[in-house]
Order: C-alpha cells, then structure tokens, then sequence
C-alpha cells in the first residue's frame, strides 16, 4: 500500500509499504479521507515529542473510512461499515485511569498512520474508541471528530458557561473549534485573536464577535475595551508558543481562568507573576487530549450539525502531494484544513 512516512522534520516521503496485517480482534479500514492536523504541522516543522509518536512511522492520526476486514472475534464493526477511531486507546487499569483521567493513561496506545491507503485499529482501539458514521456525515467531516473531541475536553475543563466572554488567542484549525464550541456553549462574546487578516475573515464568518488583528492594535488594551475594562471571563490559547502563553495571562479578568490548550516545544517555560495567582485568584490550566466520551461526543455533535465543522475543510488534495500539502499549511494564510484523500 502507499503511506507517507516520515522520517524527521520536513522529511515526509510516499512510499510503497506492506500492508498491515490484521490479528485477533483488530479492524483493517480503507482511508477515505484524514484531515491535516495542528499537532501534525508543529511535528513536521520542530519535530516530535516521543511519548506520542517516534520516527520513522507512518504519518497522521485524523481520518475516517469503510472496514475491509476484521480480526478474530470481532463482532462489530462490520465489514463494510463506515467508521473513524480516535487515535488511542486508555488502558482503563492504570492509576490515572481509576482517578476517571483517561486522557492521562499511563499505558495509552496511540494510532498514528492515517495518510495511508490502508490503517490498522488495535483491539483495545476498537473496543473502546471506534464510532461508526452516520451516512449523512462527510469521511471529512468525521475525520475532524480527533481536534473536537480535545477541544471539548478543554471547554469543559474551563467551564465556559452561558453569558461569558472568551478571549481566543489564535484563528488556526483549534481555535476556530473553539469559538464554534463556545457559542453553542451560550457564550455572550467571542474575541478572536489573530496575526493573520484571512484567518479572522473566517472567525468572523463562523460566528466570532470581535476579531483583533494582534499585527496592527495592542492587543491587551482592546481586549479590556470590549469587556468594560475588566478583562475576558475566559481566555483560551491555541497556538502553543511560550510568548502566546504569557500574552493570554494579561487577557483575563479577575477571578477568571486561562487555558493554556495549545502545545509548547518541549523543554520551554513561561513566567507567571505571583500576584496575579494570589491576589487576582487567576487560574492558570492546561489541557491535554480527550477521552473516548469526548470522541463519542464530538462525533455526535458533527452528525448534528450541533458544530458544523464542514467549513474548515478549505482544500483537498491526494496523498502523493502529502509534502506539498504541509509545505502549503506552513506558508499558505488561506488554508485550514487539508483532507488527504488516499
């Protein structure tokens, strides 16, 4: 089968690999469509962090596709069936699993290999983070299942509630995500924050009620004038850059919180000032990936139309042009999500 491995940063290569065969209680499915990720652009660009995936290895983790063939003992899915997985799977014995955060999983198993004709699902994947498609749901749509599903966690986590103001530090993929979830949330205003005059065309167009042009207003100041001066209820930072991390600590109002969602390269630090913990009684968080629930949940949201994530698709293009594809995302102020299409 044809599948794009990468090998280290901007070495992305389509190559002819064996397909992957399939054991007791596994799921082989044909690819139809796998999304571009964030995660995936920040690895292709600074490279990896090597809990999560370790080159070589076959490349991606958003997708969805039809079941071609099932292992040993498995009673569902069906051959035929269309259906997408999240990308791990928790143990479910583990210390983090018993506290009930399965996204912490001491023994997860992670699935990457999406830009491929074909991707193998492990047993412990399919008994606990598979969903099968609803016909009227694009393999597009689905594939965007992986990112809702994080960013659902980081909502909730947040608290977002019915009336409040949301500062969104970035108008990529993940914070677009987060301003469709936000609304649905019943928030009052959403403030997207961005360098890119494109992106907040989009924001606009999904809903956004204030957009910042970071390049061109101080951002801190505009901020506080479209919340009466106090300061965002919530503010979320999707980006995953130290200096992002620190401007979105200078967003929120007094007794509010701070999501720090997107992903540092590792090893990096961000410098909190005391006061702002204690006598402002800030909460500083950070959120990492989701659990099956949230996968079973963003899904149904997408099905509903609840979240319609059909707009950030903005391209589609096949998988021998997966290099150009990331080279596009790195460089281009118009794309958001490109769907591979193996």
């Amino acid at each position: 089968m044809k599948a794009a491995m990468l090998y280290g940063i901007r070495d992305l290569r389509v190559e002819d690999v064996e397909t992957p065969e399939v054991r007791a209680g596994e799921v082989l499915v044909r690819v139809r469509a796998a999304t571009t990720c964030g995660t995936d652009l920040k690895i292709f660009q600074r490279g990896y962090v090597e809990r999560v995936i370790k080159p070589p290895t076959v490349f991606g983790h958003e997708w969805a596709g039809d079941v071609v063939e099932v292992g040993e003992g498995v009673e569902w899915p069906r051959i035929g069936m269309r259906v997408r997985a999240g990308n791990s799977a928790p143990c479910l014995r583990c210390f983090m699993c018993q506290k009930g955060k399965y996204n912490l999983c001491e023994n997860m198993i992670w699935l990457w290999g999406a830009y491929a004709e074909y991707i193998k699902v492990p047993a412990p994947m399919v008994r606990v983070n598979m969903q099968e498609i609803p016909f009227h749901v694009s393999y597009e749509e689905a594939a965007i299942t992986e990112p809702l599903a994080c960013v659902l966690h980081g909502i909730e986590e947040a608290g977002v509630n019915l009336g409040d103001s949301i500062a969104i530090i970035g108008a990529g993929p993940i914070g677009l995500l987060h301003l469709l979830t936000a609304k649905k949330m019943g928030a009052e205003k959403v403030i997207m924050v961005d360098l890119v005059e494109e992106r907040l065309d989009l924001a606009r167009r999904l809903g956004a009620d204030e957009t910042i042009n970071a390049a061109r207003e101080k951002v801190e100041e505009r901020v506080r004038q479209l919340t009466s001066g106090h300061g965002a209820d919530i503010v979320i930072e999707a980006i995953g850059r130290p200096e992002t991390w620190e401007q979105a600590l200078k967003l929120v109002r007094k007794g509010g919180k701070v999501l720090e969602f997107g992903g540092c390269p590792p090893g990096t630090e961000i410098h909190v000032s005391t006061e702002l913990l204690h006598y402002d009684e800030v909460t500083v968080m950070g959120t990492f990936h989701a659990t099956p629930l949230h996968f079973r949940k963003a899904l149904n949201l997408i099905a509903s139309k609840t979240i319609n994530v059909a707009p950030l698709v903005t391209r589609k293009m096949p998988l021998e042009k997966i290099k150009e594809a990331f080279e596009i995302l790195a460089t281009s102020k118009n794309e958001v999500k490109i769907a591979i299409t193996p």
